[in-house]
């Protein structure tokens, strides 16, 4: 009997823990759709000003990647070009 009852309380806390994970993973999937359709709205009410403004701030974030990207790019291209540098000395003095 008292066998059954563990087994009966496993069961029971399981099944508790799977309701309420599955409430809260349900409950935040609810709020991030209210949240974007609110965003969403945001963008379809802006004034063109607004949009215009918004515009330009992601252009500026996108601007600030590719000059890094760029910088980036320049690094590994001078890191490649003093290796091969190095290999054709080597390979020379190796003579």
């Amino acid at each position: 009997m008292a066998q059954r009852q563990t087994i009966r309380r496993f069961i029971m806390t399981g099944a508790v823990a799977g309701i309420t994970a599955t409430g809260a993973l349900y409950g935040a999937g609810l709020k991030t759709k209210q949240e974007w359709k609110q965003e969403k709205q945001k963008v379809l009410d802006a004034t063109p000003d607004e949009k215009i403004a918004q515009l330009e701030i992601a252009r500026e974030r996108l601007e600030g990647r590719r000059k890094e990207m760029e910088r980036k790019i320049a690094q590994v291209a001078a890191r490649k070009s003093k290796r091969d540098q190095e290999r054709a000395s080597q390979s020379t003095e190796g003579r």
